[in-house]
């Protein structure tokens, strides 16, 4: 059995995933998922750099006004042109350099 990191690897590898796709996929609930998912992934980048491989952030972007955030290993709360909180979560791919 893979450890959930590895199995969040493996996703990765394969196509780009939110962090809400991500919980979904393995099954974890609940309060903290999506803080448990950043945390991996954080881990991830960088286990990923000792094997000449590099995280992809597709930046996360308010659905109301466009704007587009810093591609970083974060779900922002709400947006600070508009101050909706209507956002698109950013998206997270494995590449090989």
């Amino acid at each position: 059995m893979a450890t959930r990191k590895e199995r969040i690897i493996s996703l990765l590898e394969g196509r780009d995933y939110s962090v809400s796709e991500l919980a979904q996929v393995l099954g974890i609930r609940g309060r903290g998922s999506k803080k448990l998912i950043l945390e991996d992934l954080k881990a991830i980048q960088k286990i990923l750099r000792r094997e000449r491989k590099v995280l992809l952030v597709k930046p996360a972007e308010c659905r109301k006004c466009g704007f587009v955030f810093r591609p970083e290993i974060n779900i922002p709360s709400r947006c600070p042109r508009c101050k909706s909180e209507w956002i698109e979560e950013p998206r997270f791919k494995i590449s090989i350099k």
